[in-house]
């Protein structure tokens, strides 16, 4: 498939070709936007309490806290608080 051009070397827009490889650009898109928007809903299933809080008696939620002692464990480190006293 040849696409015309016009003297300054752009597709030309009057023809066949192009109105055909602008709707397939166009499906393609659509479709795109639609994957996209079908993949982000992949949320977390953690329980909640009333308050709002992650449920600490589950294993999802034993999980989430073991990993913010260690976080909270990291950010005291010795290295850590020789670069905030030489910042």
């Amino acid at each position: 498939m040849a696409v015309k051009t016009t003297a300054a070397g752009k597709m030309d827009k009057r023809t066949k070709e192009y109105k055909e490889l602008k709707e397939r650009l166009a499906k393609a898109r659509a479709s795109k936007a639609k994957a996209s928007t079908t993949t982000k809903k992949t949320t977390t299933t953690l329980k909640k309490t009333a308050s709002g809080k992650v449920d600490k008696r589950t294993k999802e939620g034993k999980a989430v806290c073991e990993r913010m002692a260690k976080a909270r464990k990291a950010k005291n480190s010795l290295a850590n608080r020789l670069k905030r006293l030489f910042r």
